[in-house]
């Protein structure tokens, strides 16, 4: 059983689909972690508002295929109304376009109704603890979407001189080699999509200097998540 925020009090979660039996089934596989609370569920992007306003759950899990409004085009505003919530996406769409919207939009994962049970519960208490999490089937699009970005026009390089020529200086591989090989290494499990205690556990050292060192990489980087260290060790072959 994975720890809660104090050990004590359930993760509290809305579960937010537009299918009845699907919400029954999902509250009830849930129920069966006692780390986690189903405090509500919604069938549509406005009733989704309504009880996230007045429950403040910890998690929501938000499918994209709504009625009305798309799940990812909601997350503004349930971010206004449940400021401190995680926003997990939970949904059948593979589009690298849903998955590029809901991380820009802030969310926090993206899963796919596939995957088993308890990868599910193990993926709601890490994004609670803040860790960023995408369905390894999404990995590949991720970086794709990442790269096509990065192709776009705009200043990506600069220039210094170099004895009368100019040498470009790519500032992604700058970063890259400002890190330590321990953080090298932790980089190489965000890629993978280990968790802080999966990393702490391969390499013998405690989950509190694990976190220290992510946040080190994060700002070495430049980045603001996990996923977006990820996309570039993997752009930078580290796996």
């Amino acid at each position: 059983m994975m720890p809660t925020s104090d050990n004590s009090t359930p993760i509290r979660i809305l579960v937010v689909d537009d299918h009845t039996l699907f919400r029954r089934g999902l509250t009830a596989l849930l129920g069966r972690d006692a780390g986690l609370s189903v405090a509500g569920d919604a069938a549509d992007a406005g009733e989704a508002l309504r009880k996230a306003k007045e429950l403040q759950p910890d998690v929501i899990l938000l499918d994209n295929h709504l009625p009305g409004v798309n799940g990812v085009d909601a997350l503004p505003s349930l971010f206004e109304v449940a400021p401190n919530a995680c926003i997990l996406m939970l949904t059948v769409s593979e589009d690298e376009n849903d998955l590029a919207a809901a991380l820009h939009g802030g969310a926090s994962g993206y899963l796919l109704k596939n995957m088993e049970g308890d990868d599910l519960t193990a993926a709601i208490h890490r994004g609670f603890h803040g860790d960023s999490i995408i369905a390894p089937e999404m990995m590949g699009k991720l970086i794709s979407a990442y790269k096509t970005a990065a192709l776009k026009p705009g200043p990506t390089t600069s220039t210094v001189s170099n004895t009368g020529s100019e040498k470009a200086i790519n500032p992604v591989e700058q970063a890259m080699a400002s890190l330590s090989p321990r953080e090298l290494d932790i980089l190489r499990g965000i890629a993978r999509g280990a968790s802080n205690k999966e990393i702490a556990r391969e390499h013998g050292i405690v989950e509190t200097t694990v976190k220290i060192h992510v946040q080190h990489i994060l700002r070495k980087l430049g980045v603001s998540s996990r996923v977006h260290a990820a996309v570039i060790a993997s752009e930078q072959g580290l796996l």
